[in-house]
């Protein structure tokens, strides 16, 4: 397991990862206050947006002045922009397009896949911005790495071989976790990557597949896509001895690991500026305190083809800059939802925390694959779309009224159940990478 390894090596680029926080916040201002110049005079959307709201880059002369002069933006400002214009990356692009190297996207979990313009050399910049958190991870030299031969969000190899790592492509996807298993008693890699639907599968495997032996070789994995709750990591550590390390998006300008105490996300501040905030309907904000839970809103501070500034995630986020176990001076955080995802039904408020509990409870629905169904965030009636273990279950009325009871109690509200098996509801994901929680129908 990953606390058992040695740390005198942890750090990939130990001053960076350790810097302390006053040089730090020196390095985002100089970086900042660069930033504002160059997208004004190269970006359609910032320069249009900024003269709308009688800011210029004169203005911008430190971080207090960037945060107090330079407006919000959302992914629907993006995509109007998109729309009535034509341009493809929304007027972010802040290059030639013939100056790009590759363009990826997103999973399109929450609409319509968002472009990610990229410039690099040797390696992309998402993959890059990984490097050290695969390095904490235990990923060393000569490690092999079971990677699919796939390009979502970029192509992951040249992170790995950065590292010194053999990559061996196998087919890792969805439907596939049988053959995973053969690839990893055959080849004994040190990491693989997965994401929540096979970790699903991975729990029907293990009632005729000895998983704490298959895993045995690996010093870590990574999972994505959805958070693991409390139970399935239990499973993932304790019955198939994989220390698995989550991540999740730093705003859409890259990800935020886990390190070995697995207390938080780190956010890489020389890469991302970020803020806690509080926004009101008129379009006010103010600063959350920390450890307070807030909107996440992140700014590129490395991204030189289309960076997002001053970004509104909607993710609900608690932050904090306390130096972490591990050493590391970079902010976690620590992700709650979505903003959208609270569901007001007849007044009450209704969080997925209290449904996922109350689905895990029992044994047939314990992997928790479930989704609220609804087409405006207030409701006259919780519609839940869970899914079943049919080798566990006997009769599917029986589990949806023990089911509908333990959502009542935990909730105040009695759902409104559609009842599928995993393998159906799970068939319906619209994302290659996310298994959505909140859908229209």
């Amino acid at each position: 397991m990953g606390g058992d390894r040695d740390t005198g090596d942890r750090y990939f680029e130990p001053q960076v990862e350790t810097m302390p926080r006053d040089q730090l916040r020196a390095r985002q201002e100089e970086r900042v206050v660069e930033l504002v110049e160059y997208a004004y005079g190269n970006s359609a959307f910032y320069r249009e947006l900024w003269d709308e709201h009688g800011v210029h880059p004169r203005d911008i002369r430190c971080l207090e002045d960037f945060r107090a002069r330079i407006p919000f933006i959302t992914k629907d400002m993006v995509r109007a922009h998109r729309a009535r214009t034509g341009d493809p990356f929304g007027g972010l692009l802040c290059v030639p397009v013939e100056g790009l190297t590759s363009v990826s996207s997103s999973s399109g979990t929450t609409g319509d896949p968002e472009f990610f313009a990229e410039i690099w050399e040797d390696a992309p910049p998402l993959v890059t911005a990984q490097v050290r958190d695969l390095w904490e991870l235990g990923l060393r030299p000569g490690d092999r790495v079971l990677s699919p031969p796939g390009t979502f969000r970029n192509l992951m190899d040249p992170g790995y071989q950065a590292l010194g790592a053999v990559v061996i492509e196998v087919d890792t996807w969805l439907g596939k976790m049988s053959e995973v298993v053969d690839a990893l008693r055959t080849y004994r890699p040190a990491y693989l990557q997965m994401m929540y639907p096979q970790m699903v599968e991975l729990e029907h495997l293990a009632e005729k597949t000895d998983l704490k032996e298959a895993f045995s070789s690996l010093k870590g994995a990574s999972c994505a896509g959805q958070p693991l709750s409390r139970k399935m990591r239990e499973r993932i550590r304790d019955d198939w001895g994989i220390d698995v390390y989550e991540y999740t998006s730093a705003a859409d300008t890259g990800t935020a690991w886990e390190c070995r105490e697995h207390d938080g996300f780190h956010l890489w501040e020389d890469t991302v500026f970020a803020e806690c905030v509080e926004v009101d309907e008129q379009g006010g904000w103010r600063d959350v305190p920390e450890a307070d839970l807030g909107e996440l809103v992140a700014t590129d501070l490395d991204n030189r083809a289309a960076p997002l500034i001053r970004y509104r995630s909607e993710d609900l986020v608690r932050l904090s800059g306390d130096r972490c176990g591990c050493g590391r001076t970079h902010a976690r955080m620590w992700v709650a939802g979505r903003r959208g995802d609270e569901t007001l039904v007849q007044g009450r408020s209704v969080v997925l925390r209290d449904i996922w509990q109350a689905v895990e409870d029992q044994p047939e629905t314990a992997s928790g694959v479930f989704q609220i169904v609804r087409d405006r965030r207030e409701v006259d009636e919780l519609r839940l779309r869970v899914g079943y273990d049919p080798g566990l279950t006997a009769d599917v009325d029986v589990l949806a009224g023990r089911l509908g009871e333990a959502v009542r109690e935990r909730t105040g509200v009695k759902p409104v159940l559609d009842m599928r098996t995993e393998e159906d509801l799970l068939k319906t994901m619209t994302s290659v990478a996310k298994f959505p929680r909140v859908v229209k129908s």
